[in-house]
């Protein structure tokens, strides 16, 4: 036990100071471009605490982050790399879409059915390329990144096809009211113009179900040993194959139900895509951040989104929002690189180092 609190301690101090490296890497970049580092992060800091309507902004960029990043924790705790979520959120938002545009029910159907055929579309997406591995031994990493341009050309397919493209535009038609997930009376308190949404409700529900089924359930018991070491997983009796197509549908459903979830709540309708969006590989620095853990996905989308659009604010002061991405970048090499952060640590204490 006490083991494990340290080593949860430890991860946690690291990631911290991984942070902490990150931002004091973007105050030197901001100093060394002629701006005051305390000015620019001060802007960043009231760009996203400042009004209710910034703090509703970042909850709604955060919440797609949250479940991307829970989509490739999710994958990489049963062993497997699912790069391919920038994918599955797009076939996830084109089936919303579809089904949000063409289908006439009642919200209290059309909502579920809407979410839910996103989630479906998300994990058969998911599912392909788990069954491509199991069955042929085909790399997860190579065969989801060529399902991200197959589904990046297949989402601009639909949107130019008749009946679904709205005239004069680039983009769909506008799903019906009966499938958004809008908080109108929200909207009165936190602006008109901002998209809050039932996104985030969603989201944490699904991290509490990803938690359970992870760790409290034989599926997530064999899914992670699987990932811990196959060939012990499968002298235990554990079906490998279907474990690994297990874990791919489940981790595109996660990254499916942020396409559609960002449909229902924000953008209302796709558009044709002129480069992939990048929600699905921003999940894999979320997840990274967040230690791949499903609570660390929570953590780790806030900081994320936060930083992205809060980043923005930094224009008051005339820096480039460039200095915002040099800092998210500069988080995620300090975090690969925690291993050398902790051998600094260790030799600043006087230990010997772990290595």
């Amino acid at each position: 036990m006490k083991k494990n609190k340290k080593i949860i301690n430890d991860t946690l101090l690291y990631t911290l100071i991984s942070i902490f490296l990150g931002l004091l890497v973007g105050a030197v970049v901001l100093a060394a471009s002629g701006f005051s580092p305390i000015d620019g992060y001060a802007e960043m800091i009231k760009g996203i605490f400042g009004k209710p309507k910034y703090l509703a902004w970042t909850v709604v960029k955060s919440t797609p982050l949250i479940l991307t990043g829970l989509s490739v924790a999710f994958a990489f705790r049963t062993g497997l790399f699912n790069i391919g979520a920038e994918g599955q959120f797009i076939v996830g938002a084109l089936t919303a879409t579809l089904v949000g545009y063409f289908v006439h029910v009642p919200a209290i159907i059309h909502i579920p059915l809407t979410l839910l055929s996103g989630c479906l579309a998300g994990a058969i997406w998911g599912g392909i390329a788990g069954i491509l591995k199991s069955k042929f031994g085909v790399n997860e990493v190579i065969s989801t990144i060529m399902l991200n341009w197959i589904a990046f050309y297949l989402s601009n397919y639909f949107i130019m096809m008749d009946g679904f493209k709205k005239p004069g535009t680039e983009a769909s038609f506008n799903i019906q009211d009966t499938a958004t997930i809008d908080i109108k009376w929200l909207k009165s308190l936190v602006g008109p113009a901002t998209k809050v949404n039932w996104g985030i409700v969603i989201a944490l529900i699904l991290v509490v179900i990803i938690s359970y089924l992870l760790y409290k359930t034989v599926l997530g018991f064999e899914l992670r040993a699987v990932g811990f070491n196959k060939y012990a997983a499968e002298y235990a009796g554990i079906n490998v194959n279907k474990s690994m197509v297990i874990s791919m549908a489940i981790a595109g459903l996660l990254a499916g139900s942020a396409g559609a979830m960002h449909v229902m709540g924000v953008s209302h309708k796709i558009t044709i895509l002129a480069a992939q969006e990048g929600f699905g590989f921003d999940g894999i620095a979320v997840a990274l951040i967040g230690n791949n853990t499903p609570i660390g996905a929570i953590l780790g989308g806030f900081l994320f989104g936060a930083l992205k659009y809060g980043g923005g604010k930094m224009q008051n002061i005339g820096a480039p929002t460039e200095v915002i991405n040099i800092v998210i970048g500069s988080i995620i090499y300090f975090i690969a690189a925690s291993r050398m952060v902790k051998i600094i640590i260790d030799k600043m204490r006087g230990g010997k180092a772990d290595v």
